[in-house]
């Protein structure tokens, strides 16, 4: 397996993960992946900021 070839969720799933866990940390109540702040897309050009239309998740 070359790590080169994975992409972001990857390492985080073969490596960040399990290392935490093996440090003894609980993955219900100390780990949140994948969290969303705003319902929709921040777009940012230049100084103006605008929030795009929320999507539903799969």
């Amino acid at each position: 397996m070359n790590k080169r070839d994975l992409n972001e969720r990857d390492i985080c799933s073969k490596f960040i993960t399990p290392a935490i866990l093996k440090a003894g940390w609980d993955l219900t109540t100390q780990i949140r992946e994948e969290v969303r702040f705003t319902k929709g897309r921040i777009i940012v050009r230049g100084k103006l900021v605008a929030q795009g239309q929320a999507f539903a998740l799969p």
